[in-house]
């Protein structure tokens, strides 16, 4: 038992066109529905959504004339379409190749001057060593905060406020330093 495979959207967009093209005719939705599955296999229940797409493309023409709407599309017009899509298109890569080109020049602006010379590989050697050294530098001044004068003055006051806390309110060290924050590992610094 053998299942017919159903048109693809685009295979119906194509073959309603065949329609249009071979009898360059003007047709209504309902005698578009009565032909294309009859002449083009697609079935009733999509025609309208196919001519509508087609619409929406601008591939079908439909203009409502009273209480109907009439489609019609003929093959000068959509070669017209085509050769404006072709032109866009052209324009589209001309101004691309420009930019390319554009592009290019920039970057072989760029290169001038920054030629792999023995005195630019010292020079970025001595940078790299710099960069190095002031990393060590910091990382050294690091390790001294705690010898900064601003930061014992800061711990000072902050052991200060903490012994004035548990004698004005009668509140726990460790309850402090939770409610405020405070680390357990933080020392007083004679």
């Amino acid at each position: 038992m053998s299942k017919k495979k159903g048109l693809s959207a685009e295979e119906k967009r194509t073959r309603m066109m065949e329609i249009f093209f071979e009898t360059k005719d003007v047709f209504q939705l309902k005698d578009m529905e009565k032909i294309a599955p009859k002449e083009k296999g697609i079935t009733a229940m999509s025609v309208k959504d196919v001519l509508q797409s087609l619409v929406d493309d601008g591939m079908v023409d439909c203009e409502r004339i009273g209480t109907s709407n009439y489609y019609w599309a003929f093959p000068s017009k959509a070669l017209h379409v085509r050769k404006r899509k072709v032109e866009v298109l052209e324009s589209q890569l001309s101004e691309g190749n420009q930019k390319y080109a554009n592009l290019q020049k920039n970057i072989e602006k760029a290169k001038i001057g920054r030629h792999e010379t023995e005195e630019r590989a010292m020079i970025a050697k001595e940078l790299s060593s710099l960069r190095e050294e002031r990393d060590q530098l910091k990382a050294e001044v690091e390790k001294y905060k705690e010898c900064d004068p601003q930061v014992v003055e800061e711990i000072h006051n902050i052991f200060a406020i903490k012994s004035w806390a548990k004698r004005k309110f009668g509140l726990e060290e460790n309850k402090i330093d939770k409610n405020f924050g405070i680390p357990e590992d933080f020392d007083y610094i004679d």
